[in-house]
C-alpha cells in the first residue's frame, strides 16, 4: 500500500511535492551556507590577526633580572619557535653634519638588533635606501638629520661622550607603535607614541655604545625578548585562540618568578578579531534565521495550496476503510519523501554556493565544523517539513469529518493570532526594544580589553523580530479586511482587467481569499527580506569606504615629515603627476587648548570637499556643505571635537583661545576662534580630540603657510599605481599611502574578507526565495482550482473570462506584496542599521540604496508570476471534460 501510494504520489502530484521539497531546500541551503560562511569567517579573522602581528610577544626583562635566564625561559616555553633579545638604549640626541650645516635631534631610542632579527621578524623593517644591516636610521630620523648612507652620526649618551657612527641604510618602522610600547601599561591606558628619532644597531656595536651607560644609568637600558609563536597551535576561532595565547603569556610570567613581562602583541590583535567574531555571529543570527524562517513559511505556503486536495484524499481512503494510523503513515511517507528530497537538495546547493562565495564546498574548516553544520541545516529542514506539512495535515486528520474534508469552501472564522492582536502587540514591542538598543552609549558586542571573554545582547534580535512578525500579520489583517468586506471596491478595480466578469472574480476571491492572502504575505515579507539585507549590504560597503577615506584621507595621501617648512606651492608638481585630478594642501598643527594639546588642521573649506569625501555624519551643529561654508565666510571659526565641548563647557558663537607656534619667534602666541560646530571625524584625523579651522586664517596669524599633508584625487582609479608615481618623484622625503592599501589594513576581518561572500549569498537567497514565492505561490494556488475552473469552462466560460480569474489573482499577489514590502523594508532597514552600528566605522548618516538590485528582483519577481500567468492560462483552454475526468 505504502509504495503504490507513493508512486501514485510521484505520478500524479509531482509539482507539490517538488515545491514542498524546493522550500525545505532554500532553508537547508541558507543555514548550511551561512554556516560556512561563520565557520570560515572565524577561521580567516584568526589568521589576518596572526598575520598581522610583526612580533608576537615583547618580554620586557626587568631591571635586576638576568636577561640571558628570561631569554632562555622564553624559548622553552611551549608554542615557541623562536626568540631573540633586543637592547633599547635611550640618547640625548643625535648629531650630524651635512652639506655644511650641523642638524641636532632631540632625544630617541636606539635598538640593538640581533643579526638574523630583519629575517626573523620581516614586518619590522622595511628598507627604504642603502642597506639593509649595520647602522640604520629610521625615515622621520633621517629627515631630520639630512642624513643619508654614508653620512656619520653621534650618538649622545647622558653624561658620557657621545659616540661617531657611519649611517649604512634608511628603514621604515611599519610597527613602530608596538615596537615601542610600554610593556605592562595598565588595561585601558592611553598608547604611548614612538620616539620621533630612532636609530637600530648591530648588536656588537650597541653593548659597546651602551654597557657603559648601563653601569651610570641602569635607568636608560634595558632588554626586551622578541619572540615569535608557531600559530598553527591556535584554535580557529579568534576567541579560543585569544584564551590560548594568554594563557600561555600569563604562563611564562608566573614560571620567570616576576622576572619577565609579556606584552602580547598576538593577544592584542586577537582580542579585536574576537568582536569581529562576535559580530558574524550576530549577522549569521540577523540575516540568516529570517531566512530560514520565510523559507519554512513558503512551504508551509506551499503546503497549505493542497490542503483542500489532501483532505478530500484522506475522506475518499477513510471511506474505503483506511484506519487513523494508515492515514499516518502515508502522510509520514509522504513528508520523508518531501524532507529528505529537500534536505539532500539543500546541502548540494550550499556545496555549490560555498565554493563559488567562499572558495570552499565544506561546511567549515575541519570535518567536525562540517559534520556539525550539516546536522543542523538538516535538523531545520527536518523540523520546517513537520511543522509546514505533517502536523497541519495530522491535525486535520483527526478533526476533520468525512463530509468536512470533501468541501471546497469552508467557514473563513479569524485565527486566534488575528484576534489577540498580536501584530499590535509586536509592533509596540519592537518599537520598545529598538528605542532601548539604539540609545546613545548601547553596545551590541562588549569585548573588553583584558577580559578573556566576550558578551553579546542577544536580546536586541527581539526588535526586528517582532517588527517582523507584527508588520505580517497586520498586512494579512489589512488584506484579509480589503478582500473580504471589501468586495465591491475590489470588484471595481478589477474591472479594468476582467470586465463583465469582475464581481464574480471578486466574488470567488473573496470567499477563497485566505490561501492568496497568506501568499501575498509571504511575498511580501520575501521582498521585504530581500531589501533590508540589500540595504544594509550596500550600506556596509559605502562606510568601509568612507572609513578608508577617513584614515587615508583621500585616494593618495602625502604626509610631510615633522618640522617641514614646504607650503601648498608643492601641490602644482604633485598635480601635474600622470594620474592625478586634483590635489588638496591641508595643515597640520599641534595647539594647546587649556592644558591639552591637540592637532589642529587647517584646510581651504570651498575645495577641500574635491578631494576626498566629507559626510553630514561627522559634523553637528549644521551639515558638512553649511560648516565648510561657515569657515569660508568667517575665516576665524573653528570647529571642535564633542569631548572639548564638553570639557570646557563651550557654546557656539563662543571665542577659543589656542596656542600655536609663531614662525618667527619659535614661541606660542594665543590665537583667537570662534567655536561654529562639533566635529566627530575628518580625514587623516584621530578618533580622539583635534580642531579643524580656515588654513589662510592660521597661517596669516602664525606666519606660516607650511602644509603637512596633500591629499590626492585620482577619480577612484588606479590609486595603488599613483601612489607608487608619486613616491618615486618624491623619494624618501615623505609618507606616500593610498586607499587600496589602507582599506585592506583599516577594514576589519568581517569587513575586507568575508562581507563580499556574505553579501552574495544573502542577496542570492533574497532573490531566490522573492522569485519563489511568487511563482510557486501563485502557481500552486491555480494548480489547486484547476477543478473549478474547469467547472466554469464546461458552464460556457470563455478563455478570456477565464483569464481574468488568473490574472487578477496574479494583480492581488503583486499588490499586497509591494506595498507591504516597501513599507516594512525600510523600516526594518533602517532597525538593522542603527541596531548593528557597532559594524559599522564610521556610522552612517543616510541609508545606502541598492536600486540596481532592487529594480532586478522587482522585475525577476513581476517575471514569474509572468509565466506563471502565462503558463496557467493556456493550461485552462484544454478541454474541461479531459481535465475533469483527470482531477
Amino acid at each position: 500500500m505504502l509504495a503504490t501510494w507513493l508512486l501514485g504520489l510521484l505520478r500524479r502530484q509531482p509539482l507539490r511535492l517538488l515545491s514542498s521539497a524546493v522550500g525545505i531546500a532554500v532553508a537547508v541551503a541558507l543555514l548550511a551556507s551561512l554556516g560556512t560562511f561563520l565557520a570560515h569567517s572565524k577561521a580567516t579573522m584568526t589568521s589576518r590577526a596572526v598575520r598581522s602581528v610583526a612580533v608576537d610577544w615583547q618580554v620586557q626583562v626587568q631591571r635586576g633580572a638576568d636577561a640571558n635566564a628570561v631569554a632562555t625561559a622564553v624559548r622553552n616555553a611551549s608554542g615557541t619557535r623562536v626568540a631573540l633579545p633586543v637592547g633599547y638604549g635611550h640618547t640625548d640626541g643625535l648629531t650630524a653634519s651635512t652639506a655644511g650645516s650641523t642638524q641636532r635631534t632631540g632625544p630617541g631610542v636606539v635598538l640593538g638588533l640581533p643579526a638574523q632579527y630583519a629575517a626573523t621578524f620581516p614586518g619590522e623593517l622595511r628598507t627604504l635606501t642603502g642597506a639593509g644591516d649595520g647602522v640604520l636610521l629610521a625615515q622621520q630620523t633621517a629627515s631630520n638629520l639630512h642624513a643619508a648612507p654614508g653620512d656619520r652620526v653621534l650618538i649622545g649618551r647622558a653624561g658620557l661622550r657621545a659616540v661617531a657612527v657611519t649611517v649604512a641604510g634608511v628603514v621604515d618602522l611599519p610597527q613602530a607603535d608596538s615596537l615601542f610600547q610600554t610593556v605592562g601599561a595598565p588595561v585601558g591606558a592611553q598608547p604611548t607614541a614612538p620616539p620621533d628619532n630612532v636609530m637600530l644597531l648591530p648588536q656588537d656595536l650597541w653593548h659597546r655604545v651602551f654597557d657603559p651607560l648601563s653601569a651610570t644609568r641602569p635607568d636608560l637600558v634595558s632588554t626586551q625578548v622578541h619572540a615569535a609563536r608557531l600559530h598553527d597551535r591556535l584554535p580557529h576561532d579568534p576567541a579560543a585562540a585569544y584564551s590560548t595565547t594568554t594563557g600561555a603569556a600569563h604562563n611564562l610570567e608566573a614560571s620567570t618568578a616576576g622576572a619577565a613581562q609579556v606584552g602580547d602583541n598576538l593577544g592584542a590583535a586577537l582580542a579585536a578579531a574576537r568582536g569581529d567574531a562576535a559580530y558574524a555571529q550576530v549577522l549569521f543570527l540577523f540575516l540568516g534565521i529570517p531566512g530560514a524562517v520565510l523559507a519554512g513559511l513558503l512551504t508551509s505556503t506551499v503546503a497549505s495550496a493542497g490542503a483542500v486536495r489532501r483532505r478530500r484524499e484522506q475522506s475518499l481512503l477513510r471511506v474505503r476503510g483506511a484506519s487513523e494510523r494508515q492515514l499516518f503513515a502515508l502522510l509520514l511517507l509522504e513528508v520523508a519523501v518531501i524532507a529528505v528530497a529537500g534536505c539532500a537538495l539543500g546541502l548540494a546547493a550550499a556545496a555549490a554556493v560555498g565554493r563559488i562565495a567562499f572558495g570552499s564546498a565544506s561546511f567549515g574548516t575541519d570535518t567536525g565544523q562540517a559534520l556539525v553544520w550539516t546536522a543542523i541545516a538538516t535538523a531545520a529542514g527536518l523540523i520546517i517539513a513537520a511543522t509546514a506539512i505533517l502536523l497541519p495535515a495530522r491535525r486535520d486528520a483527526r478533526a476533520v469529518t468525512v463530509n468536512a474534508g470533501r468541501a471546497v469552501i469552508g467557514a473563513t472564522r479569524y485565527p486566534w493570532w488575528a484576534r489577540g492582536g498580536v501584530d499590535v502587540l509586536a509592533l509596540i514591542g519592537a518599537g520598545l526594544v529598538f528605542t532601548a538598543t539604539s540609545r546613545n552609549g548601547y553596545q551590541l558586542v562588549l569585548a573588553p580589553e583584558g577580559v578573556p571573554t566576550i558578551s553579546v545582547s542577544y536580546w536586541a534580535f527581539a526588535g526586528p523580530a517582532l517588527l517582523w512578525l507584527g508588520a505580517g500579520v497586520l498586512l494579512w489583517r489589512l488584506s484579509d479586511l480589503a478582500l473580504g468586506r471589501g468586495r465591491r471596491l475590489l470588484s471595481r478595480v478589477l474591472r479594468p482587467l476582467a470586465g463583465s466578469v469582475a464581481p464574480a472574480v471578486a466574488a470567488g476571491m473573496s470567499r477563497q481569499r485566505r490561501p492568496l492572502i497568506r501568499g501575498g504575505v509571504v511575498l511580501a515579507l520575501a521582498l521585504t527580506f530581500a531589501v533590508s539585507t540589500a540595504t544594509f549590504n550596500q550600506t556596509y560597503r559605502a562606510q568601509a569606504e568612507a572609513d578608508a577615506q577617513l584614515t587615508n584621507g583621500a585616494d593618495v595621501t602625502v604626509t610631510e615629515p615633522p618640522g617641514s617648512a614646504g607650503g601648498p606651492q608643492a601641490a602644482t608638481s604633485l598635480a601635474a603627476i600622470a594620474g592625478v585630478r586634483h590635489v588638496e594642501a591641508v595643515q597640520h598643527r599641534f595647539a594647546y587648548v587649556g592644558t591639552d594639546l591637540q592637532d589642529l588642521y587647517g584646510v581651504n573649506p570651498a575645495s577641500i570637499r574635491q578631494a576626498t569625501a566629507l559626510q553630514d555624519s561627522y559634523f553637528s551643529g549644521g551639515t558638512a556643505a553649511a560648516l565648510m561654508n561657515t569657515l569660508a565666510t568667517r575665516p576665524d571659526s573653528i570647529l571642535v571635537s564633542a569631548e572639548t565641548v564638553k570639557d570646557y563647557q563651550l557654546a557656539l558663537g563662543d571665542t577659543v583661545n589656542l596656542r600655536l607656534i609663531d614662525s618667527r619667534t619659535q614661541q606660542r602666541i594665543a590665537v583667537a576662534f570662534h567655536y561654529v560646530g562639533v566635529v566627530s571625524e575628518f580625514p587623516t584625523a584621530p578618533k580622539d580630540s583635534f580642531f579643524v579651522a580656515n588654513a589662510q586664517y592660521v597661517a596669516a596669524k602664525t606666519a606660516s603657510n607650511a602644509t603637512g599633508t596633500f591629499l590626492l584625487d585620482t577619480g577612484g582609479h588606479n590609486q595603488h599605481a599613483v601612489a607608487k608615481r608619486v613616491q618615486q618623484s618624491l623619494g624618501t622625503s615623505a609618507t606616500v599611502t593610498d586607499i587600496t592599501t589602507v582599506r585592506k589594513q583599516v577594514g576589519s576581518s568581517l569587513t575586507s574578507v568575508d562581507l563580499a561572500g556574505l553579501s552574495r549569498v544573502e542577496l542570492g537567497f533574497a532573490l531566490t526565495i522573492a522569485v519563489a514565492a511568487a511563482g510557486l505561490v501563485l502557481g500552486l494556488s491555480i494548480a489547486e482550482r484547476r477543478r473549478n475552473l474547469a467547472i466554469l469552462s464546461a458552464l460556457g466560460a470563455r478563455p478570456r473570462q477565464l483569464r481574468s480569474f488568473i490574472a487578477s489573482e496574479a494583480l492581488v499577489l503583486v499588490v499586497v506584496g509591494t506595498l507591504g514590502s516597501v513599507v516594512t523594508g525600510w523600516v526594518l532597514s533602517h532597525m538593522l542599521v542603527t541596531v548593528l552600528t557597532g559594524v559599522f566605522d564610521p556610522p552612517p548618516s543616510v541609508l545606502a540604496v541598492p536600486w540596481t538590485y532592487l529594480v532586478t528582483t522587482g522585475l525577476l519577481t513581476l517575471a514569474a508570476l509572468v509565466v506563471v500567468t502565462g503558463v496557467s492560462s493556456r493550461m485552462s483552454r484544454r478541454p474541461a471534460v479531459a481535465q475533469l475526468r483527470r482531477l
